[in-house]
């Protein structure tokens, strides 16, 4: 992160941003065509299979939310219904916090700055000097960041999957090997709110891995992580300016998200959790 920040104004960074402009020429042109069919598809899918709020791990029995999530489907077929497609995504998160937790949602804030990106462009605001694709690159960013203490606080979830995909650890120790993946997706993660190529570098990254994980996976995680990887794509094709950082700050920046992403989490489970035991 720091050598991006002090290429990213040179002739070699220029060098890298251009070539990264070539190949996403079209990603960049259709970006929310792009997240408009992804997310269309994703709410027809949640419709299709039944039963889930936004993820599979969200349950309900409630049928008419499978239902909603058609009529959410059908209102990104047009850019003057995206608002209400919005809307409805907020109202199923809050019904969600609901049902399982605001802690719980932490893990989903990718959803709430999906739906302001496509009440931006609903309501226009796209086109008065707002950028609805920042709104999705510090989404990514809190959620993957808070995501990645979930290595370090509960590691025991993901060990059972060094058993069925052994692989996967590329012959590191598992312990070592969660410790070390929650350091890389808190890195990347923070680098997605960085200089444009530092945080277009991470989009890469993070988009080829979760991409990866799919023929491993299988369909589920390819259906499940689609709305996040599509983020990654317009990150990616993003060209617009950013904040500038110099070599010093990138690291202090880091250090200050740090301290505040974890103590967060864990302070938040303990107040939660103990005022939900008492």
């Amino acid at each position: 992160m720091t050598v991006g920040s002090l290429i990213g104004n040179t002739v070699l960074g220029g060098t890298i941003l251009r070539s990264l402009d070539r190949v996403s020429t079209l990603i960049l042109r259709d970006t929310e065509l792009l997240m408009r069919a992804v997310y269309g598809g994703f709410f027809v899918v949640l419709w299709t299979v039944g039963g889930i709020i936004m993820t599979p791990e969200l349950k309900t029995s409630v049928v008419a939310i499978s239902w909603f999530q058609l009529v959410i489907a059908a209102c990104f077929i047009w850019r003057q219904t995206l608002v209400f497609a919005a809307a409805g995504i907020v109202f199923l998160y809050g019904y969600a916090i609901v049902h399982y937790g605001l802690f719980h949602l932490m893990d989903y804030p990718i959803f709430l700055a999906s739906a302001s990106y496509f009440a931006l462009i609903g309501l226009g605001l796209d086109r008065r000097g707002v950028r609805p694709v920042d709104v999705l690159r510090w989404g990514a960013a809190v959620t993957l960041m808070w995501a990645s203490v979930e290595k370090w606080a509960y590691p025991d979830w993901t060990y059972p999957l060094f058993v069925s995909h052994a692989g996967m650890a590329m012959g590191f120790d598992p312990v070592f090997y969660m410790k070390a993946a929650g350091v890389v997706e808190f890195s990347l993660a923070f680098a997605l709110i960085g200089p444009p190529l530092v945080r277009r570098t991470a989009a890469v990254l993070l988009a080829a891995t979760f991409i990866s994980a799919v023929p491993e996976f299988g369909k589920i995680d390819a259906i499940g992580h689609s709305p996040i990887i599509v983020v990654f794509l317009a990150i990616i094709a993003d060209n617009g300016p950013g904040r500038r950082f110099t070599s010093l700050r990138m690291p202090a920046y880091y250090v200050i998200a740090f301290v505040i992403t974890v103590a967060a989490y864990y302070l938040g489970h303990a107040a939660l959790f103990s005022a939900g035991a008492a």
